[in-house]
């Protein structure tokens, strides 16, 4: 299984040059060249391509397993583009064109019902994202405005620790000397005078 994985890229690869490159340069020569049958054949083609594309993408993956798998899809491509098979027209115009002419109304109805469905969810999903968007916004600033405060609390405290250290009481000591010990330093030789006369006194007698 896993030798056989290159071998399938490369035919894929094939099949994409094969099956979009020719066409689409045989498409730009349709339109230069103004030719409606060119046109309308390269048109049914790319509706078929796109069908085809479209089932590939499941066909690989539970298909893939199945022998000469990626062979079959080149020989399927090869058939569409064949001017001597026109695989292409034989398929839009057995099948694809009659499914799609009687089921082009609903088909209608139903993307028209998608395009209005999309639009809505657009637009609930647009609402719903500057809700959430609004939010995280008004979130992310009360946040802030609280770490703010708290920074500007925390600083407030810091300045008023701050005031209280500078208006504290300065240490006790002795007093300083006033008017009253003046007065007693003046009245001190006054009370030994008084004392040194009454013994004077006292002798005498």
């Amino acid at each position: 299984m896993t030798p056989a994985r290159p071998c399938g890229r490369a035919q894929s690869h094939l099949g994409l040059i094969f099956g979009t490159l020719y066409p689409a340069y045989s498409s730009y020569k349709a339109v230069k060249s103004k030719d409606i049958k060119e046109y309308v054949k390269w048109m049914m083609y790319w509706i078929i391509f796109a069908l085809f594309t479209t089932a590939e993408t499941f066909t690989d993956i539970f298909l893939c397993w199945f022998p000469f798998y990626y062979e079959l899809k080149i020989a399927f491509v090869a058939w569409l583009l064949s001017p001597y098979t026109k695989g292409s027209s034989l398929l839009y115009r057995k099948f694809v064109h009659p499914t799609l002419s009687s089921k082009e109304k609903e088909i209608d109805d139903c993307l028209v019902q998608a395009k209005d469905r999309s639009y809505d969810a657009l637009v609930h999903f647009g609402k719903r994202g500057l809700n959430v968007a609004a939010t995280a916004a008004v979130m992310a600033a009360s946040k802030g405005q609280g770490a703010l405060s708290e920074r500007l609390r925390s600083f407030s405290m810091q300045d008023l620790s701050t005031i209280r250290g500078d208006g504290a009481p300065a240490p006790s000591g002795p007093p300083p000397p006033g008017p009253g010990r003046a007065s007693g330093k003046h009245g001190q030789p006054k009370m030994s005078r008084s004392a040194s006369e009454s013994a004077g006194s006292s002798g005498t007698a």
